[in-house]
């Protein structure tokens, strides 16, 4: 009997308390061949409530990713455990929705450690414990493609996070392991309750806002035929198809213009 079959098959899901993360927790508890989902975020009230929502298939593991000491108190969890991962999902991201200046060294470095050091540091500590047909799924965004002003971090980390993910598909497809790019437009979720748009509004119009839950079964379709880069949405097509056609300063100056303009 080969030893995998022995091990718990889980899912790791990474801000997962609400939003686009506890949609994918809530698709991948209809998957047979998951028997555990390991939710991780950062509050644990709320990963509670998940737990009780949802029931036992649940492991509740709160942890800050930005901390690397508590993601390698996670590592050590996967070393301890026999388990073979069958997802990874890489959720967990904010965004500051403002002037540059308005940004501390350290939030910014912050967003940057979260946004992206989080995902390739969770990616390389679960890779080992994947096996053929198992799946990365990084949570990206429709402004991978495109410069945003006043998001200029949040965009270059999103293009960061699809660039990363499409190039590390290629590695471990002689492995059977498949790694999406999910970018998404605009969604209703709590990332725009920690976004403190700023002082000045500047940007507060966000179109073509789209429901999570919806978002995550398109995007979730993609990811099991093993797509290396999924766009779920009708508006977050059609402006992918813009990002291709048009230069990217006209693009920036479309997003400043439609910025200017009433709800």
């Amino acid at each position: 009997m080969d030893a995998s079959e022995n091990k718990r098959s889980i899912a790791v899901v990474t801000g997962a308390s609400g939003g686009f993360g506890k949609e994918f927790v809530r698709l991948l508890l209809e998957e047979d061949t998951v028997d555990e989902i390991w939710a991780v975020a950062r509050n644990k009230e709320k990963l509670q409530k998940l737990s009780d929502e949802f029931g036992s298939r649940i492991c509740v593991i709160p942890m800050d990713l930005t901390h690397p000491v508590e993601r390698r108190a996670f590592a050590e969890k996967l070393e301890q455990e026999k388990v073979k991962i069958q997802f990874l999902v890489n959720n967990a991201g904010y965004a500051k929705f403002c002037a540059y200046d308005e940004l501390g060294v350290e939030e910014s470095l912050n967003m940057l450690e979260l946004n992206c050091n989080a995902v390739v540091a969770m990616g390389l500590f679960c890779i080992p414990y994947m096996e053929q047909g198992s799946h990365m799924v990084n949570i990206a965004s429709l402004a991978a493609f495109l410069p945003l002003p006043y998001l200029n971090l949040y965009s270059a980390s999103k293009a960061f996070v699809r660039n990363y993910s499409r190039a590390l598909n290629v590695e471990l497809k002689q492995r059977g392991i498949t790694v999406t790019a999910v970018c998404p437009g605009w969604m209703h979720t709590a990332l725009f309750e920690r976004a403190d748009i700023g002082a000045d509004h500047t940007i507060h119009i966000f179109r073509g806002m789209a429901d999570p839950g919806k978002m995550a079964e398109q995007a979730f379709r993609d990811v099991k035929k093993k797509k290396d880069c999924s766009i779920p949405g009708s508006y977050a097509k059609m402006c992918h198809v813009a990002a291709k056609i048009l230069p990217q300063k006209w693009m920036m100056k479309l997003w400043m213009i439609q910025q200017k303009m009433t709800k």
